[in-house]
């Protein structure tokens, strides 16, 4: 797995995460994309950051096979590493743009959800298959995309959501072909690269300052949840089976 961080345009800085063949990422990866991104924000030279992957979606979430190969202590490390990479996202010190391709599922959302601006490709779809993997968690950050009773829906019935429906809900900030994606992305993000960093980092900090949500405790709540399934087996008897059908 890579996590490559280059400055593609004077104070932007484009972190690309890239584990073949979904971006279902491995405990170690979610601290790595956590550690990118706060070292970028933290960067006086860093006016916005732009959050993409390589391939052909965005996040598929964690790595179920690894979590089923070494037990409990690698699904505690996929919560502490989402925590932390979602966590990470949220607080940057400086905007943080997510550039969404194809699927963003899970993990996925729990950054998209975070992120300060989402600009995504025609394909893009978002949803949370995770009551089909005998998990809970990153409702917290669908609810930042969807209005509640869509999210209930969502979540109960592991569905998803077209880039298209997330924009008319004012969620995605924007949405083009896939080969423009890059561009639109850096387009943003050039805008506000362009504007006094003082001001824009004081803007994130006030912004989240006035959040009517807590996204760090509320999803520390849900994570309770997962634990609480896995110690009755009901977690592992899905992630078997769907290691057994596949996706």
């Amino acid at each position: 797995m890579t996590v490559e961080v280059e400055e593609a345009e004077p104070g932007v800085v484009v972190v690309t995460v890239d584990y073949p063949p979904v971006n279902a990422l491995p405990v170690a990866g979610w601290f790595m994309l956590a550690h990118a991104v706060t070292n970028a924000g933290r960067d006086p030279n860093t006016h916005v950051v732009v959050l993409r992957a390589a391939g052909r979606g965005f996040n598929a979430g964690v790595d179920i096979k690894e979590i089923q190969a070494k037990g409990h202590g690698a699904l505690i490390g996929a919560n502490r590493g989402c925590a932390a990479a979602f966590g990470a996202v949220y607080d940057c010190e400086v905007p943080v743009i997510a550039a969404v391709q194809g699927f963003c599922l899970g993990g996925g959302v729990g950054l998209v959800g975070n992120a300060d601006v989402v600009v995504a490709s025609e394909d893009a779809t978002f949803g949370l298959p995770e009551v089909d993997r005998g998990a809970l968690g990153a409702a917290t950050h669908l609810a930042r995309l969807v209005p509640q009773h869509l999210m209930r829906a969502m979540y109960y019935t592991a569905s998803t959501v077209t880039a298209q429906q997330l924009h008319h809900f004012g969620s995605v900030y924007r949405v083009v072909p896939p080969a423009e994606l890059a561009g639109a992305a850096l387009e943003v993000a050039t805008r506000i690269a362009a504007k006094d960093t003082r001001v824009i980092r004081a803007a994130k900090k006030a912004i989240n300052g006035i959040d009517p949500q807590d996204v760090h405790r509320s999803y520390r709540y849900e994570q309770g949840f997962t634990f609480e399934l896995n110690l009755t087996g009901a977690a592992d008897e899905a992630r078997n089976r769907f290691l057994e059908d596949g996706p």
